[in-house]
């Protein structure tokens, strides 16, 4: 998934970043607060077929209140509807409270990630050869109308998750297209003027049954049943993009009472939703209000006052300059959390061809300026990375491009320069920031100085939507002139699958560079068709291979999250599924 906050995805610091799954928490399983705190590794979590509803009652939890969650340099999703869902501020907040899919996450006692069963019965069946997987739908979930959701609802749900213009950077263009049968020939209900989806054959519906056919194996089903994308869909026009997307039925704890894009999003209770039917959920506040584009310095002034504002409110990020006395102050309300994420800048590969250049360009970011400078906490809250693979994901290995960790070095990069033949005048680097957050316009200065220090020329072009807005267009003006971008992804569950085929397969929705090489294409088509057990490496020796080969994208950083909770927020937890708030378990103490 995309990390949505557009500073981070520019400047690696804060980013916008994909919806992933998969995170973990510290080394001990802990993501608490105290004094000190190290940067931990990630686990892959477990999985728990059997969980059935109503989730167990958190400790102490009390019903009542409004929680107000104030999101610093966030736009918040562009759409509400659940199958373009893909980045982690909105499906962390949507899976969590407003749309049920096959199935979800919760944590475990030590705060590892779970999956458990949603609106499916258990977590699948697949066959011998995982090339068709069975899913039994629950028949006492509902909608906010009061009506069931239906095996049919689902079954359309997905099948609109295969309308790659309807949904041109939703999950379903990376993982339905491509393992789903017939699907890379479908167009979609809508693209496809095939409104009941008959045109598609590769799902069926049997009583409560779903079957669906794959076009090769996927062992991963299940984890991908926890996207939004694989959950329902009222029929026909009801559902029609991009209308839905400002107000979706809800069939979760929560409804949208609410929304102003890029500002507020704010929930009430369904009170249609029935514990009983929903394995992970709680339904513990009145009322939930999400406040997106915040700035970082007005909202660390709230958290760290004690005031009434500061008491019922969490903040989803903390500036680096209020981090010791938060650390010191806040105890357990300072809660870190890891994620399976890394920060990126994507050089265009078609249009600075030498590696070279690439790599001259890591040796010229400053890394720790640019986190410093754009809220992040260095060891806390950013590390430098070696790799897409982020740490913990099975079959990473421990390798270094240059022999060493890629640091900044202006010295180096003028030398690489000189190399690739672009001694005598600086190279001339294209690139936008989010200049609606004041900490992306600090990072990007950062990296313009950096930059320049190191034999390159910069023209930074700020906008005031979300960078992938214009990254994700090929359409776009602005877009066309980029010779570098960047992308903040999270792995979608804990497997290389979803982290290199999304970033570096040739086109691929998130990849930014329009990396496109025949060998590492077919390698990641051959990969998935191994033996489940060999897979894990060899996504590790690919992620060595293209790093090593072709450099053709820039791991600024691997990332941990911190956030702030107030004094009346109960539980104060993070979500190691999606590195975000653990919103379905928190409550405001009465």
């Amino acid at each position: 998934m995309k990390r949505n906050k557009p500073l981070a995805l520019v400047a690696g610091a804060a980013l916008l970043t994909l919806a992933a799954c998969g995170g973990g928490s510290s080394d001990d399983g802990e993501t608490g607060g105290g004094e000190e705190r190290e940067f931990g590794g990630q686990e892959g979590g477990t999985k728990d077929a059997e969980r059935q509803g109503p989730a167990p009652e958190v400790e102490g939890a009390a019903a009542g209140g409004t929680i107000t969650v104030y999101l610093p340099g966030d736009p918040g999703p562009d759409t509400l509807d659940p199958t373009g869902g893909w980045s982690v501020t909105g499906n962390s907040i949507q899976q969590a409270l407003t749309s049920r899919s096959l199935t979800q996450y919760i944590r475990d006692e030590e705060g590892q990630p779970v999956l458990v069963p949603d609106l499916a019965t258990d977590l699948g069946t697949p066959n011998e050869d995982f090339t068709e997987w069975t899913f039994t739908i629950r028949d006492d979930a509902t909608w906010e109308d009061g009506q069931p959701v239906t095996a049919e609802e689902v079954a359309f749900g997905i099948c609109r998750s295969l309308d790659s213009e309807a949904f041109p950077s939703g999950p379903g263009t990376e993982y339905s297209k491509h393992y789903f049968e017939g699907a890379e020939d479908y167009e979609g209900p809508y693209t496809g003027k095939d409104p009941k989806c008959e045109a598609w054959d590769g799902i069926s519906v049997e009583g409560q049954d779903i079957t669906i056919t794959m076009s090769t194996p996927f062992p991963d089903m299940d984890y991908w049943g926890a996207f939004m994308a694989m959950g329902p869909a009222p029929l026909g026009n009801a559902s029609k993009p991009p209308n839905y997307g400002q107000k979706p039925l809800a069939n979760g704890p929560y409804k949208v009472e609410s929304y102003k894009p890029n500002e507020e999003l704010v929930l009430v209770k369904n009170d249609q939703w029935s514990g009983d039917s929903d394995p992970g959920r709680h339904q513990y506040a009145d009322e939930w209000v999400f406040k997106f584009n915040q700035d970082q310095a007005k909202v660390d002034e709230i958290m760290l006052s004690g005031n009434s504002d500061s008491q019922t409110a969490v903040s989803t990020a903390l500036g680096s300059g209020n981090y010791n006395d938060a650390n010191s102050q806040l105890g357990e309300r300072l809660v870190q959390q890891t994620s399976q994420c890394v920060s990126t800048l994507t050089p265009d590969y078609n249009k600075i061809k030498e590696i070279e250049v690439r790599k001259a360009l890591a040796y010229a970011y400053p890394y720790e300026d640019v986190w410093i400078s754009g809220g992040e906490v260095p060891g806390v809250t950013r590390t430098y990375a070696n790799s897409v693979m982020p740490p913990g994901m099975a079959g990473k290995k421990e390798f270094q491009v240059d022999g060493e960790q890629i640091k900044y070095d202006p010295e180096k990069a003028k030398e690489l320069l000189a190399e690739a033949g672009y001694g005598d005048k600086p190279y001339e680097i294209t690139m936008v920031y989010y200049e609606v957050d004041p900490l992306a316009k600090d990072a990007q200065d950062q990296i313009t100085k950096g930059f320049e220090a190191s034999g390159f020329s910069v023209k930074a072009i700020p906008v005031q939507e979300s960078p992938y807005n214009i990254w994700l267009d090929p359409d776009n003006k602005v877009n066309k002139t980029l010779n570098l971008r960047g992308v903040n992804w999270c792995s979608d569950w804990p497997s290389g699958s979803t982290m290199l085929p999304p970033l570096l397969k040739g086109e691929a929705v998130y990849n930014t560079a329009f990396f496109d090489e025949a060998s590492v294409n077919e390698e990641m088509d051959a990969i998935a068709t191994m033996p489940i057990e060999e897979q894990a490496d060899a996504w590790g020796a690919l992620d060595e291979r293209i790093m090593t080969e072709y450099f053709p994208i820039i791991p600024t950083a691997f990332r941990n999250d911190l956030f702030v909770f107030g004094e009346k927020i109960g539980n104060p937890t993070g979500d190691g599924s999606i590195g975000a708030p653990n919103y379905k378990d928190l409550y405001v103490m009465q």
